[in-house]
Order: structure tokens, then C-alpha cells, then sequence
């Protein structure tokens, strides 16, 4: 991948997301009779600007796009016409406030609902939630978990994708407590896990907590059989085909499609002698594993994609699909459940249990997008719904500058039945703004660091 296929993810994503925000504001403004005179994505000097409607709105994209902002008519920031200000923002009541201010994180939540309800009837491929016990399974061999063990729900709640079972076992651990885990075990026996999420640490930063409690997804025993060939890659250079069968790379014999991945990755531009098998004779092939650069670093490639026969008739996969009704909610559930989650952590994170490392910045997140796209469609747009609820929740915070904060200040204009007094609103303007410039540093840090440390 090069650096065009993070940015124009992340680009677009950026964009949608901006865009959705900005225009929940607008639309409520409008509806509330208030005059609209800039639609800006991006801050600072218009780059492109268009004039349109009734009121002469001016639709702008800015140089600096990490943002946007809808400017009204308002008497803070200017001269208004007598005859106009019945329109003015400022002169609207607390209630229409209220309301166009909390649009534009609201619209962001409204997105996700959408962009979750359309994967879940459509279908997606899912890895299964099927369990198997990693180097260091303490806690997850207590429970009794087997290999194989495919979860079907915990507690009570139903689970049917990998990443079901954990934003459940991220949920439970929070509140830190048991869980019942109910599975179906690989000769199809219907059993019951007690899985122990007391005292296990959330998060450091750099670890999983699925690979905290000794679990990892389950996979198939894969025979070495080739299956795709790519044209340009050094297998196709030195002749293999598909249906050929790998034996032994180097004389070391080869069990699994894992273990000649192990060893590819191992030799990037190293020459491995393959043993293989093709209809029914034995030859060998010498071949020169590409270099890539992953991670930061070196890794083998020869371009090949395993022909993935089933063991036992199971899959890692499963195609996961929803009716439009279950799906709606489905998605509303998802939205509300990421949405407190995300809460909760930033609160955690304030209380220490979990670690700030976890606070990522746009360089991050342009590297999931990039990813994300890589996989598929379906996995781009559930990261697209995931930033979304991201960015409502982060709007929603009482912090000064934001959304959230000015929705602070107008409940305690409702509750004390007059506004608050423009000095202090300066001052806590002046307190957001600091807060949120450290925050922004701090995920650039963290952004850097994940870059140096690979």
C-alpha cells in the first residue's frame, strides 16, 4: 500500500463525517427559522466558495480540513438588520439553541444507525466467535474453554461474529464481573464457560484484551495446498501453480498453510527450495521470496493464496444477516452500546484504569482507514461508524468550545432562568481550548509513537 491509499480513505471518511456534522446543524438552524451565512468545511481561508438559496448562503471547503463549522446570523459577531433579527441565533429561544447545537453530534449518531442497519441486512462474511486457547490461557483454561468452542452467547445476550464477542467481553469487563459463556463445543455438545472478568486490566495500550484472558480465534487445520497464483509474484516466476501441495521448504517438512506462511515471511529475499506435489509427482522449485516492508518490517512474499479446504466441514467464516426490522435494531443497540462504551473509557482513562495510550490521532486513524478499505467495503464503512460515534460522543463532552460545552451552558441558562454571563463564558472558552489542544497533542504523540515503534 502506499501513501495514497490511507489518504484518500481517510479523505473520504474525514469528508462524509464533516459533512453529516455540519449539515445536522444547518438543517435544524433552518428549521428553526435562523439565517445561515457560511457552510465551511475546514477552517481558515476558503479554497473553493459558492453562493446558493435564498439567503445567499456561502458553501465553502477550507484549507485546514480536520473540521468544519456553520456560521448564522448572530449579533456577537456583527451588525444585524432590524428587519433580519427575528433570524439572528442569538436572539432565538434557549430550547431552538438547544436543539441546533446538539443536531450536529446527533447527526453523526443518526449516520451510524444508517451505515450499521445497511451492513446488517445486507450480510457480511464474520469471522465466527469460535474460541481457541492461546500460549498463555490462565484465565480462559479456569473457565473450562476447549478449542473449537464456538460461543453462542453470553449471559443472555446472543453473540454471532468474533467482534460480537468482544464488544460484549469489553462491555462485561468494564463492569468488571462473571460472565456465563454458552458454546457449542466441536463434537456439537451444548456446554456452559464461567468466564472470570474480575480484576483483569482493560487495557495498557498495547494489548487485547481477548488475548488477555488467553483467547484467540480458532482456526482450521490448513494443508499447504495452493490456491490462487498471483501473475507478477515469484511463484508464478519459478512455476507454481495451483492445486500444487508444499511437502517441505529447505528440507524442513510442512504441516500446515501457517507454518509455509512462517517461513515465507522468515526469507524475504532468501532463496527456499519447496518441495511440492502436483498431480501426483514430486518436483522441486527453487524461489526468492519478494520484500515488503510491513509494520516496519522486512517480510517475504511470493504471491499465493491458500485454497482453504475445511476441517470437518468448518469454517473460520460465516455469513452474518439481519431482517430489516431486527436489523434497525440491531443497529440502534450497536450505535447506543459504542456509544456508552466510549464514555466509559474516557472515563477510565481519566480514573487511570485505562491507559491514554488508547487516545489516537488523525495519523492513527488514517491507518485503520486504509486498512479497513484494503478488506472490503463492508469493513471500511463499519469503520466509518465506529469514527462517527466517535466524533458525536467526543462533540457531545461538556468541554468549552465544543458542542457539549455549550450545551452545558444552555441547561444552566434553563435551570436558572437567564443566560450565563459572557465573561465567564469567555473564560471557559479560553479553559476548552487549552484542554483541547492537550488532547490533540497527546494523540499526535501517540500517533508518532505507534509509527516509531512499529
Amino acid at each position: 500500500m502506499n501513501l495514497f491509499d490511507y489518504l484518500l480513505p481517510f479523505a473520504l471518511a474525514l469528508g462524509l463525517l464533516i459533512l453529516v456534522h455540519e449539515l445536522g446543524h444547518y438543517l435544524v438552524a433552518r428549521w428553526c427559522g435562523v439565517k445561515v451565512l457560511r457552510f465551511s468545511i475546514g477552517f481558515g481561508k476558503p479554497l473553493l466558495s459558492r453562493k446558493a438559496g435564498r439567503d445567499g448562503t456561502e458553501w465553502a471547503l477550507a484549507a485546514f480540513p480536520l473540521g468544519g463549522y456553520v456560521k448564522m446570523l448572530d449579533e456577537r459577531e456583527g451588525p444585524v438588520a432590524p428587519e433580519e433579527l427575528h433570524r439572528a441565533f442569538n436572539r432565538q429561544s434557549v430550547w431552538r439553541r438547544f436543539a441546533i447545537v446538539a443536531a450536529g453530534p446527533l447527526a453523526n449518531l443518526l449516520l451510524a444507525v444508517a451505515l450499521y442497519w445497511g451492513l446488517f441486512v445486507t450480510g457480511s462474511n464474520e469471522l465466527q466467535p469460535r474460541l481457541a486457547l492461546s500460549d498463555t490461557p490462565a484465565i480462559a483454561q479456569a473457565a473450562g474453554v476447549q478449542d473449537g468452542d464456538l460461543v453462542l452467547a453470553v449471559d443472555d445476550e446472543a453473540v454471532r461474529s468474533w467482534q460480537d464477542l468482544r464488544w460484549v467481553l469489553l462491555r462485561h469487563a468494564l463492569d468488571s464481573r462473571e460472565v456465563l459463556l454458552h458454546v457449542r463445543t466441536l463434537d456439537d455438545r451444548e456446554a456452559v464457560r464461567r468466564l472470570d472478568l474480575r480484576g483483569v486490566p482493560i487495557d495498557d495500550g498495547q494489548q487485547d484484551l481477548i488475548v488477555r484472558l488467553g483467547l484467540q480465534p480458532w482456526r482450521p487445520l490448513i494443508p499447504a495446498v495452493i490456491g490462487r497464483v498471483a501473475e507478477d509474484g515469484a511463484a508464478a516466476g519459478a512455476g507454481m501453480r495451483s492445486g500444487d501441495e508444499v511437502l517441505a521448504i529447505d528440507g524442513e517438512p510442512i504441516a500446515s498453510w501457517g507454518e509455509l506462511v512462517a517461513k515465507v515471511r522468515d526469507a524475504a529475499g532468501r532463496s527456499l527450495r519447496f518441495d511440492v506435489q502436483r498431480d501426483g509427482g514430486r518436483f522441486v522449485l527453487d524461489i526468492v521470496p519478494d520484500e515488503l516492508v510491513e509494520g516496519g518490517a522486512r517480510i517475504g512474499r511470493i504471491g499465493v493464496g491458500v485454497a482453504e479446504p475445511l476441517q470437518g466441514g468448518l469454517s473460520m467464516f460465516a455469513e452474518v444477516r439481519y431482517g430489516i426490522g431486527e436489523g434497525l435494531v440491531k443497529a440502534v443497540h450497536q450505535t447506543w452500546e459504542t456509544s456508552v462504551l466510549s464514555l466509559k473509557m474516557i472515563g477510565r482513562m481519566f480514573t487511570g484504569e485505562v491507559s491514554w495510550k488508547n487516545l489516537s490521532g488523525p495519523v492513527t486513524i488514517a491507518d485503520y482507514a486504509g486498512q479497513t478499505a484494503q478488506l472490503g467495503l463492508d469493513h471500511y464503512l463499519k469503520f466509518v461508524a465506529l469514527i462517527s460515534i466517535s466524533l458525536g460522543v467526543l462533540n457531545l463532552l461538556p468541554i468549552p468550545v465544543l458542542d457539549g460545552g455549550h450545551l452545558l451552558y444552555y441547561t444552566v441558562e434553563i435551570i436558572k432562568g437567564g443566560p450565563i454571563p459572557e465573561r465567564i463564558m469567555e473564560i471557559g472558552q479560553q479553559i476548552g481550548l487549552v484542554l483541547l489542544a492537550m488532547l490533540m497533542a497527546f494523540a499526535f504523540y501517540n500517533d508518532i509513537n505507534r509509527l516509531i515503534s512499529g
